[in-house]
């Protein structure tokens, strides 16, 4: 998948707040969620473009960075990372063509399918998660 706009470690790093809110939407973030993303990480966003951190590894490693840093600070504020989320996206619109967008929204799904399927925290979190990323915004000129 090639994109336009050149994407940054940021981008990645708010993907990682997302998909956070979206395992933690039910108040837990189970191990399961974790592994799923980091499949999905491996299988599809590493070939999204070539960009690396300062360690050279993959900007897309960002996302399990993240997520598994928010883990691990035991403080789940999904409200908080979903609105940083949608905050950058809103800043940085450009980044975020039909494509990334529907790759986003198919590993959003991928994290809350893994445990038991969809529960309705979920499913709250995903139908705002598709409503944000098809809204339009309109440029004044």
């Amino acid at each position: 998948m090639k994109t336009k706009n050149k994407l940054t470690l940021k981008f990645y790093q708010n993907l990682g707040k997302l998909f956070y809110a979206i395992a933690g939407s039910d108040n837990v973030v189970r191990k399961i969620e974790f592994n799923k993303l980091k499949e999905v990480v491996k299988t599809q966003w590493l070939n999204i473009d070539a960009i690396t951190d300062e360690y050279d590894e993959d900007a897309a490693y960002q996302i399990e960075i993240v997520f598994d840093w928010l883990n691990n600070q035991n403080n789940l504020d999904v409200r908080s990372c979903y609105n940083d989320f949608v905050n950058y996206k809103n800043e940085q619109k450009h980044l975020f063509s039909t494509d990334i967008k529907k790759l986003i929204i198919r590993t959003a799904n991928a994290i809350a399918n893994s445990f038991s399927g969809i529960n309705k925290s979920e499913l709250i979190m995903l139908a705002k998660l598709d409503l944000e990323l098809k809204k339009k915004i309109h440029e004044q000129f």
